[in-house]
């Protein structure tokens, strides 16, 4: 369990309080009273796939034709290319609509309850939120597409990854020709870089909060090593573990923070900008190198990870009144044809037919060894830390 510090509980229990409205909503209008994904006795729906010979895609194709069409949420504006290509592929009407995680969460949990789903896909990059309270309330299913099951893994397939994408540090070659300026993640912590660090605030965006607790159970190591590499000496702890000190020092640090990546690129890589600034920001921005003409690369190099790989699930609405077309942008989404859309600046198929993107931003060379790689398996304890982590932070942030 994460550790709340006893001196602080007075200090932040109103802001405690405030930031548990989102969640409190969200279960108070759940349409299932069974609890959530941990609790004893409610573990997340099983997974099965439709056999697979008696699946027909051109059934499929058929009968979502009937249906009229679908609407997908996602956390990016890729959804929007997805929602297009789709329609001109399947000649079905679908709408793309960029929202973030925990609006679209609370969103489809009261269309759950009023019964009034309007919402049909969810590609949704808030893992704790889906297999802890989504999924088990029967707000969103799990669909497999059968034909491409066999090239879908056993551990990618409850919830169904989709892809996973990256968060990477980048900076600016111009004002810097010489390489990233950063060569260690701690060094975010010193004073040098007080204020000149920029990210989304990790309390409106969950998978900063996620980051951090996945680090806490299995970074520590690493984390250490790197802390040691410095050449000043052991790391002294004043926190349970590597990581809530590292997140205590560097939320000490005073970064700047924002509600969209767009406002970190434009921070770091704008082409009139003159001083330098690190970003933690999607590979998805990567894009403003040819539309703004912005300069930006990742931190190669730097110890012991340039950013981190987090997982994209593929979900249908339980009460979805587009079923089949629902199904059938899923299975778009999982063929190379959707995978290149979410992937135009990098990503790994959660169908390994597909495999990995070759449009890797600039800097990010090996997507397995530079980059701190979630665990599906910590999944439910990084919801019940979430809580605890975002009061961390809270505490610390200046």
């Amino acid at each position: 369990m994460i550790r709340t510090i006893p001196a602080g509980r007075r200090a932040r229990a109103g802001a405690a309080a405030a930031a548990a409205v989102a969640t409190a909503l969200l279960s108070a209008c759940a349409p299932s009273t069974s609890g959530q994904a941990g609790d004893e006795g409610t573990p997340l729906p099983s997974v099965t796939v439709e056999d697979a010979a008696s699946f027909k895609l051109d059934d499929l194709v058929a009968a979502a034709k009937k249906e009229g069409g679908v609407l997908a949420y996602d956390g990016s504006g890729d959804v929007k290319d997805m929602a297009e290509a789709f329609t001109k592929k399947y000649g079905i009407k679908a709408e793309g609509v960029k929202s973030k995680a925990a609006d679209t969460a609370e969103k489809m949990t009261r269309e759950a309850q009023a019964k009034n789903v309007t919402i049909d896909v969810n590609l949704f990059e808030d893992g704790p939120m889906l297999v802890g309270q989504l999924l088990p309330q029967q707000v969103v299913k799990t669909w497999i597409p059968p034909d491409l099951a066999p090239h879908i893994s056993e551990a990618n397939r409850n919830p169904l990854m989709m892809i996973s994408k990256a968060y990477v540090f980048t900076y600016n070659p111009k004002l810097s020709p010489q390489g990233c300026p950063v060569k260690n993640i701690w060094d975010l912590t010193d004073a040098e870089w007080k204020g000149k660090v920029m990210l989304q605030d990790p309390l409106g965006k969950e998978v900063f909060t996620q980051w951090f607790t996945q680090m806490a159970k299995q970074g520590g190591d690493k984390l250490t090593a790197a802390y040691e590499q410095l050449g000043k000496g052991k790391l002294k702890l004043s926190e349970d573990d590597p990581a809530h000190e590292w997140v205590k020092r560097f939320a000490q640090n005073a970064p700047v923070l924002t509600t969209e990546d767009e406002d970190v690129a434009a921070g770091v890589a704008a082409p009139n900008q003159t001083q330098q600034r690190i970003g933690l920001l999607s590979i998805a921005k990567f894009r403003d190198l040819e539309e703004k003409g912005y300069q930006m690369k990742v931190c190669e190099g730097m110890n012991p990870w340039v950013g981190f790989a987090y997982p994209k699930f593929a979900t249908i609405a339980t009460g979805s009144k587009h079923p089949n077309a629902a199904k059938l942008f899923v299975h778009f989404a999982m063929e190379k044809e959707g995978f290149d859309l979410e992937a135009h600046a990098g990503g790994v198929s959660g169908n390994d037919a597909v495999g990995v993107s070759k449009n890797n931003p600039p800097g990010l060379t090996d997507w397995n060894t530079q980059l701190y790689q979630f665990s599906a398996s910590q999944l439910i304890a990084d919801f019940r830390d979430r809580q605890d982590i975002k009061d961390f932070w809270r505490l610390n942030h200046h």
